[in-house]
């Protein structure tokens, strides 16, 4: 699996800065034709900038489907369900979860209603509860974001962070699944029966299939939940609109005097700067920013500040949809200069606090991605949880408890992290 995640991080380099080229340059040609205003910021910032700030993570997610579809068509996958079994029966799952673990790093809601096939009514109901901890798709592009945040450059380290990653949520599989099954729903595991197929070679047909398959409801849904929720954020960081600080209007006027004056260079320079003054006051004025401060107090012990407070808020939605959040939130109002190469990652890097310190630490940087490995961060998942059980107090119990196992590890983290690098 580490060789997996480092060819995810090797091979997709090329692909993705292409696909952010591809993005950026859309912006530019589109913006060229639109005049400066709110439709040139919804289109270029939220549509545009949003979509392309997922969709950068499609290479990746082929890689890796193709890497799992090669290793599953082997005949390898199920000789692993055998050796799991002695394992997971200790911890309380039954050796057939672990064909619902498989489909669950894909997506919890088809590894969820896979589990129609495990009989005894227990094992099922643990099995449910706890799939939702493994690594799915929605999360490689948040992975993908903090190891780019922390490694961009160094793929070894990146792949073992995703493997770390990928690691943490089969553990805490196997720990929430033994503590209930010592506590809530008591009980021992039925045995594994099952047959061996033989080992043969891959079938690559197959591996593209269902890669495509994977990359095309990616696709999909960024060209429609992602590209709705994006206008709504754009909407909510746009307005209220507020007249600019005075700091920036006497900024603006300075602008004038250095272009009368014929420095062009140093005007260009100011300018940007004061855009990007006023675009993060009218940000921190807008019904987004009043949402954020409001959460503020909940989420800065993870070291996150008022605006991760908002991408965490509407990820509930989507996991993947805190990487569009941050991409309009940290592009709404923004006019790039035209010789400025810095990509969005190198922005993030950039953002500091009001006190001045690097908001995208090393430790808020690994408390973000503690968080989105174990936290409850998809509405359909919940709904297809009621579904199954039958009852909405076990989907409420599965987001209490992931929630609250999410912030305490997230605190944790942070904390000791801000104390080792400090």
């Amino acid at each position: 699996m580490v060789g997996v995640f480092y060819l995810i991080f090797s091979l997709a380099s090329i692909p993705m800065d292409l696909v952010e080229a591809g993005f950026g340059w859309a912006q530019h040609f589109v913006g060229s034709y639109i005049p400066q205003g709110h439709l040139h910021s919804l289109i270029v910032d939220g549509i545009i900038g949003g979509i392309g700030g997922v969709v950068v993570f499609l290479p990746q997610i082929c890689i890796l489907f193709f890497c799992l579809s090669l290793l599953e068509d082997t005949g390898y996958l199920s000789r692993a369900v055998f050796v799991m079994d002695r394992l997971m029966r200790h911890v309380g799952l039954p050796g057939k979860a672990f064909i619902t673990m498989l489909s669950a790093h894909a997506c919890a809601i088809p590894g969820i209603m896979a589990t129609r096939g495990i009989e005894d009514k227990r094992d099922r109901l643990v099995t449910i509860l706890t799939l939702p901890l493994l690594t799915c798709s929605a999360r490689l592009p948040v992975y993908a974001m903090v190891t780019a945040l922390l490694f961009g450059d160094e793929p070894v380290k990146a792949a073992l962070l995703f493997t770390a990653a990928y690691s943490l949520g089969i553990i805490a599989v196997l720990v929430c699944a033994f503590v209930f099954k010592r506590t809530i729903l008591s009980g021992q595991s039925k045995p594994l029966v099952m047959e061996l197929p033989s080992y043969k070679i891959p079938s690559f047909r197959t591996a593209f299939l269902i890669t495509y398959d994977r990359a095309k409801i990616f696709v999909k849904k960024a060209g429609t939940v992602i590209l709705l929720i994006s206008i709504a954020l754009w909407v909510l960081a746009t307005f209220p609109t507020s007249a600019p600080p005075p700091q920036v209007v006497q900024m603006h006027q300075q602008v004038k005097q250095l272009t009368i004056q014929g420095k062009d260079s140093e005007a260009k320079t100011l300018k940007y700067q004061a855009n990007v003054l006023e675009g993060q006051y009218s940000l921190e004025h807008s019904y987004a920013g009043q949402m954020g401060k409001l959460i503020e107090p909940v989420v800065r012990p993870l070291g996150f500040d008022w605006q991760i407070g908002v991408g965490v808020v509407c990820s509930f939605a989507a996991r993947e949809v805190i990487v569009s959040t941050l991409a309009v939130v940290y592009g709404v109002g923004e006019e790039v200069a035209e010789d400025d190469t810095d990509t969005f990652y190198d922005r993030l890097r950039q953002t500091r606090r009001s006190d001045g310190t690097l908001l995208f630490s090393t430790a808020t940087c690994m408390s973000l991605l503690m968080f989105y490995v174990l936290a409850m961060q998809c509405l359909p998942t919940l709904a297809v949880t009621r579904r199954e059980t039958g009852s909405w107090k076990w989907a409420l119990f599965q987001l209490s408890y992931m929630t609250a196992l999410a912030y305490g590890a997230s605190f944790a983290t942070y904390q000791i992290v801000s104390m080792i690098t400090t």
